[in-house]
């Protein structure tokens, strides 16, 4: 029995996380052929060596500069998400419930939720009203229309999201926070296809809209 701090953090859990893949199933072939032991270097001691010898060559520095370069320019822009520009409008209700694989207690070791029960996090969190806008960061147009919904909906309400561009270039010239899709999960998870995009609750689920506000 896991326990976990109160409904909300299940409902977020089910609300944002990716869903789980199912492993793939492959049937035994047997053996055909010669085999052979496998023989490979620990990786760390691979990494070790070459560090070692790039510092006795004169060319840790280097390296250690080249790392950083790389490290900032994957923060500042990190790799997008396989979403293209609207083209055809299109609308769907997304049901965001959850079936628990086990059972849940809070931390007084109540459970509130069984193994197999199908729960929806807005029968737990009825206030909801958040507006997620997924778009672009490098299509101006996608960035003026977000921030023209977030001046609408309220900053408190409204979260900008990026499926490409630069989050933290954008927050420094705009002066409004912007979150970024990594790894697509929520553009997966969603089945986004298009943007920009916007994401409302409607009732006890979602509805998402891929626009073309232009």
């Amino acid at each position: 029995m896991k326990k976990l701090h109160g409904l909300k953090a299940l409902a977020f859990i089910a609300f944002i996380a990716s869903a789980s893949a199912s492993p793939a199933t492959a049937g035994d072939l047997g053996v055909m052929g010669h085999t052979f032991a496998i023989s490979e270097h620990d990786i760390l001691e691979v990494i070790s060596n070459r560090l070692k010898a790039a510092q006795r060559e004169g060319r840790f520095d280097q390296l250690n500069r080249e790392f950083q370069r790389r490290v900032e320019a994957k923060v500042e822009r990190p790799t997008p998400a396989p979403v293209r520009t609207t083209s055809t409008p299109r609308t769907w209700l997304f049901d965001p419930s959850i079936t628990v694989d086990k059972d849940y207690s809070d931390h007084r070791g109540r459970v509130f939720a069984r193994a197999g029960q199908r729960i929806n996090p807005f029968d737990r969190l009825p206030g909801y009203d958040r507006v997620l806008l997924f778009i672009d960061g490098d299509d101006e147009r996608q960035v003026e229309w977000a921030l023209g919904e977030m001046r609408e909906n309220g900053e408190h309400r409204t979260r900008i999201i990026l499926t490409n561009g630069a989050p933290l270039e954008l927050m420094r010239r705009r002066q409004v926070q912007f979150f970024f899709d990594q790894e697509a999960r929520l553009v997966t998870h969603f089945q986004l296809q298009q943007v920009p995009a916007r994401i409302t609750k409607e009732g006890a689920q979602l509805r998402i809209s891929e626009l073309k506000p232009w």
